[in-house]
């Protein structure tokens, strides 16, 4: 996995020659004599390029330009394809690590790789980290090339005139430009071209050992504008296309880094920063290693990380990978420091925000966090990895041929093989085997490796595809044969809810926001994305307590400890508490017969009130009578549920009950006649129905004068058996002056 390779300075290397030639290989401890030979110092650059028999193009200064088809721009420009931490060394002594079974196997590479021609001496293959994409060059292109991306869907193909030896090749963002390096100076008079970068569909920088030089392209004149530039000593360089920073390398020892960030034309720079070297014998001098330094973003943020290797003379228990941030002002700083306890050839990918470190000895990788509580010191953090070492899920190479073919048994891929090459985010390239992988994370064998939950629930949080796997630990941790306690459950709940309030507390702000009209004129004003750290209580109810309240073999008070942890959970973060929730904390406490429970956690108010729930209490009054009570001394509280109240009094036949409640609030006024009379008939309590149409008679002569019903109140049929039963003389008289 090399990022450098031992080469003149200003030569390329494709990837099938640094396979070949040893350039492909892992990161190395420092030995004793830290001090690289000269000829390893060359040329520290390199990513994205490579060699081929042949020539260079005609010189002179931006002289390719003019060669450039319209679509095509033809550089003299060069830069070596590169991975992060690599180096050129002896076969190493693989450990082979124990055989698992799939479940134990957190990293994988993806099932879909994306598939090139192998590296021979006819083919070349180049990858340009910018736009993911692998290039294999025929005889300098004259035979034709093919450029594949891991989202690519129909590779691009096409022909070039063969000038000799291609050194680099690279489309511009969008696949507008192509930029093809075959000299060290064509586009330059004395420096070396390090190498070049696309920073979008039409601007490109050059770096050389002597200075920066960002230009932007104009195809219909086949020429460059130079925008900007910036002298200095440079021995390698580094390019983040995911942030658009530029990290050159100066001074002797090569640890001070100056960063430049590019965006819409303008070309910035960075505050310079310096890399701590380990401490080297008195006989050798140490430098910073372009193998040893790669970029990439963690958590949104820009890092620069370095494998700080020790000798072996040190007291040091290991290689450590320090983190240095680098903001878009201010100073870059040292913020993290990770902890390999072990020494060897290593290789990092960063995948979902996690750090990957591979250690080819042993033929294991680990990840760690930064996330997660480390040991703090004052200004930096020490981490320890996450998980212990696995080795990456076994790989299975498809046979190509024909169809009798294809039914042999696949190939074993050789995992951390020597001529690997990884480049970031994710990226892992064998162009021995012509395969390009995206390194994953599978988080469900995480679940058992990882018994702190709280820990656990920490780490997985921050994950993308998170959802189902928290669900299936929150399911597990309430089985009967993997139950935690209900301290840790507690906790686990919390966290789960302090991500679910944040999100709502977004989703406030920004329906506040946008009431307000700040959307106008705030066009930066995003809606907060819902990502699967975000678990409602519909997801924790349908996936997990509505099931587990089924389990007949769970003691009911552990159930109902769980529930009310998390109603709890939900309450002290201030989220409103749904209906569902309540109506499964009731409905198990009554099929467990603990009304006496129930009775407390109503008047404590432990369950909230709510309409929902009122109703419900009625429903268990053949049960339990005194809950008709809760539900109306509920339903007072709320004040808002006056209808609802009359309505519950009503459909128990407590008529007058209904009436003085709806007089005690003054809405007696306005009530319907009709059905407080229908509601009187149908007790069959004729002194019932006497006073209730007495009392609305009463109300009519009050508000109109007189004591008969309207037309629209539609009380005709009660008139009617009121005469029937009791005369018409029991009438009430309209009152005269």
């Amino acid at each position: 996995m090399p990022p450098r390779s031992s080469r003149p300075r200003g030569e390329g290397r494709s990837l099938q020659h640094r396979v070949g030639r040893g350039y492909g290989r892992w990161a190395p401890p420092q030995p004793d004599a830290a001090r690289l030979s000269a000829e390893d110092r060359g040329s520290r650059g390199g990513r994205g390029g490579g060699v081929a028999p042949g020539s260079g193009v005609r010189a002179g200064p931006r002289a390719a330009v003019a060669a450039a088809a319209s679509t095509t721009f033809r550089a003299g420009l060069h830069r070596e394809p590169r991975s992060t931490l690599a180096a050129a060394l002896g076969a190493p002594t693989a450990v082979a690590a124990p055989a698992m079974g799939e479940e134990d196997y957190y990293l994988e590479l993806c099932e879909r790789p994306v598939q090139f021609e192998k590296a021979n001496p006819v083919n070349c293959v180049f990858f340009d980290e910018a736009n993911k994409q692998v290039f294999a060059v025929r005889s300098g292109g004259a035979t034709g090339v093919v450029v594949k991306g891991p989202d690519d869907r129909n590779p691009i193909s096409f022909r070039m005139d063969d000038k000799g030896e291609v050194k680099c090749i690279k489309f511009s963002l969008e696949n507008k430009i192509l930029a093809v390096q075959r000299t060290s100076k064509t586009v330059t008079k004395n420096a070396n071209i390090l190498g070049f970068c696309w920073t979008s569909s039409t601007e490109i920088v050059f770096i050389t050992d002597q200075g920066i030089e960002f230009y932007q392209v104009l195809p219909e004149k086949r020429s460059l504008k130079l925008l900007k530039s910036h002298n200095l000593n440079v021995n390698w360089y580094m390019y983040c296309p995911e942030s658009a920073v530029i990290l050159l390398s100066t001074t002797v020892l090569e640890n001070v880094l100056q960063p430049f960030h590019f965006r819409a034309g303008t070309m910035s720079k960075l505050p310079k920063f310096e890399i701590e070297l380990p401490a080297a014998p008195k006989s050798t001098k140490p430098s910073l290693s372009e193998r040893d330094i790669a970029m990439a973003t963690v958590y949104g943020q820009l890092y620069v990380l370095f494998l700080r290797h020790h000798s072996r003379t040190s007291n040091s228990t290991g290689a450590e990978v320090v983190l240095y941030h680098l903001p878009r002002e201010g100073a870059c700083k040292k913020m993290h420091i990770l902890k390999l306890n072990r020494t060897g050839k290593f290789a990092l990918n960063v995948v979902d925000n996690l750090v990957v470190v591979h250690h080819q000895d042993t033929e294991t990788s680990v990840i760690f966090d930064i996330k997660l509580r480390g040991e703090f010191d004052g200004s930096v953090t020490f981490h320890h990895p996450v998980l212990p070492a696995r080795s990456i899920q076994p790989y299975q190479i498809p046979i190509a041929g024909p169809a009798a073919v294809t039914s042999q048994s696949p190939v074993p891929c050789k995992l951390y093989s020597s001529s690997w090459i990884v480049f970031q985010p994710d990226i892992i390239i064998s162009a021995s085997q012509g395969y390009l992988w995206n390194l994953q994370v599978k988080l469900e064998p995480i679940v058992n490796l990882l018994p702190d939950k709280g820990r656990l629930m920490d780490f997985l949080l921050q994950r993308k595809e998170c959802k189902m796997v928290i669900l299936s630990v929150c399911s597990q941790m309430l089985s009967e044969s993997d139950r935690a306690s209900l301290p840790v459950i507690a906790t686990v709940f919390d966290k789960l809810n302090h991500e679910y309030k944040k999100y709502l507390d977004a989703e406030q702000s920004y329906a506040m926001a946008v009431e307000a009209g700040q959307s106008r004129s705030s066009p930066l004003l995003k809606r907060p994305v819902r990502t699967q750290a975000v678990l409602d209580q519909s997801d924790v109810y349908t996936h997990v307590l509505s099931a587990f309240v089924e389990k007949k073999e769970m003691p009911h008070k552990f159930v109902i400890a769980v529930l009310m942890e998390y109603i709890r959970s939900l309450n002290q973060f201030q989220i409103a508490v749904q209906h569902y929730l309540h109506e499964l904390v009731i409905k198990t406490l009554v099929q467990h017969n603990l009304f006496y429970m129930l009775h407390q956690f109503l008047q404590y108010h432990v369950l909230s009130d709510s309409k929902p729930l009122a109703c419900l209490l009625l429903s268990l009054e053949s049960f339990y009578p005194p809950a008709h009570q809760l539900s109306l001394d509920m339903l007072k509280r709320l004040s808002t549920a006056n209808d609802e109240i009359v309505e519950v009094l009503l459909s128990k036949h407590q008529v007058l009950a209904a009436l003085r409640f709806i007089r005690g609030i003054g809405g007696h006024d306005n009530i319907s006649a009709r059905k407080f009379l229908d509601a009187a008939k149908q007790t069959e309590d004729n002194m019932l129905f006497y006073t209730i149409f007495r009392f609305f008679e009463q109300r009519n002569q009050r508000l109109r004068g007189s004591p008969n019903f309207t037309p629209g109140e539609h009380c005709e049929e009660h008139v009617a058996f009121f005469k029937q039963i009791f005369g018409d003389q029991a009438l009430m008289r309209p009152t005269t002056f």
